[in-house]
């Protein structure tokens, strides 16, 4: 139990360096890392019928999407793709709340497909943002 302590420790002691270390971008590009990874842990608890679990993992992707992603918008600034991203993360997140709803493995794919392509693009400015593109 100990060990297990310890390696959530190191993991939040490497999660918080990283978001502080992080550019803007960067820190987006975490978001959308989380919500996949909560996304895939609901398909696995979903096939496994653990319903407990499967709640909690898609409760978070929602809440990276709706407090996270949706609330990095600059509608101001952003125009038309501030405004199309957050239907976008609106789409996303109804997709979320469906498949928890239907036990729908389908509409998890969809969703965590939708958000790797938005994310596949804010790695590209992540890496311009570093010089390295």
């Amino acid at each position: 139990m100990s060990r297990y302590r310890g390696a959530n420790a190191y993991a939040r002691v490497g999660v918080e360096s990283g978001v502080l270390s992080a550019s803007p971008h960067q820190l987006i590009v975490m978001l959308f890392e989380g919500a996949d990874r909560s996304l895939a842990a609901a398909r696995l608890q979903m096939e496994a019928g653990d319903v407990a679990a499967k709640g909690q993992s898609l409760a978070k992707a929602t809440s990276i999407v709706t407090e996270g992603l949706r609330a990095c918008l600059d509608h101001e600034q952003g125009n038309e793709v501030a405004t199309n991203l957050d239907r976008m993360y609106d789409y996303i997140a109804r997709l979320i709340m469906q498949a928890n709803l239907g036990n729908s493995p389908e509409k998890l794919d969809e969703a965590r497909r939708l958000l790797n392509e938005l994310g596949d693009a804010w790695r590209q400015i992540a890496v311009h943002d570093k010089g390295l593109g």
